[in-house]
């Protein structure tokens, strides 16, 4: 367990560096910060959502979505829609920039991965992809469980 701990933490340290960030920026010719393409991202798998909603399944303040989602469609990037269950509340939906936006970023981080695991094998690349999806599915299983960890002696 200690070596899937580093693991993850090396991983989570390569994925927050800034430099890696304005690196995939660059890469899709785009200028916005992490926590817009974290927002932009995630309404692309399951647009429209309403704004608290998103501020849940990202584990942030509604403050902190309230203010990009206000970014984010100041440049274009979503609009905000009626909800079709409740009149009074709004859903966030991506536009065409913002989906071509996604797009771009999307196909940056490919070419990015592309480069780093050239060297790797078709059977190494798929099961890469299936314990990556099956991890935080585990993990997050196990929050909402939200078993008691008991104390290490």
């Amino acid at each position: 367990m200690i070596e899937i701990e580093r693991a993850l933490t090396r991983i989570a340290y390569l994925a927050g560096r800034a430099r890696q960030h304005e690196r995939l920026m660059a890469l899709a010719g785009l200028s916005l910060d992490r926590a817009a393409v974290a927002i932009l991202r995630h309404i692309a798998e399951s647009e429209p959502l309403r704004p608290g909603v998103l501020a849940v399944r990202l584990s942030v303040e509604a403050s902190h979505v309230t203010r990009q989602l206000g970014q984010l469609e100041k440049g274009g990037y979503v609009i905000r829609v009626p909800d079709p269950d409740d009149r009074r509340a709004q859903r966030i939906q991506l536009t065409d920039a913002g989906l071509a936006a996604v797009e771009r970023i999307r196909e940056a981080s490919r070419r990015g991965m592309s480069i780093a695991l050239a060297d790797w094998s078709a059977e190494d690349l798929g099961q890469l992809a299936g314990l990556f999806h099956r991890l935080p599915a585990d993990f997050v299983k196990h929050a909402e469980a939200d078993v008691d960890i008991p104390p290490s002696a």
